[in-house]
């Protein structure tokens, strides 16, 4: 495996009407890296946002979906997603205020 850094562990939000619904009891969803665990999430939040206390670290890894175009065949890239519950005695994330 790689050595991944910190800036290369979160690859972007994920904003849906349920991921939206669960701000309100801090928790954010971001897509990751899939080579990533639960503790580089965590160190990933905690450094790029300040003032974030992760408590939490829930992930998911989704396969990638079988595709056809004509006799070729292949799959979707697979992907992970992070859904991070912060404390309640940190700051919101910024990104997601004007949402």
């Amino acid at each position: 495996m790689a050595d991944i850094k910190y800036y290369d562990v979160i690859l972007k939000p994920v904003i849906t009407e349920k991921s939206m619904n669960a701000m309100s009891e801090k928790k954010y969803t971001f897509l990751v890296h899939p080579d990533v665990t639960k503790s580089q999430v965590k160190e990933a939040v905690e450094k790029m946002f300040d003032g974030a206390k992760v408590k939490q670290v829930n992930t998911m890894n989704q396969v990638g979906k079988p595709k056809r175009r004509g006799m070729t065949y292949g799959k979707t890239a697979k992907t992970k997603k992070a859904v991070v519950t912060l404390t309640e005695d940190s700051k919101d994330i910024e990104i997601f205020e004007g949402l």
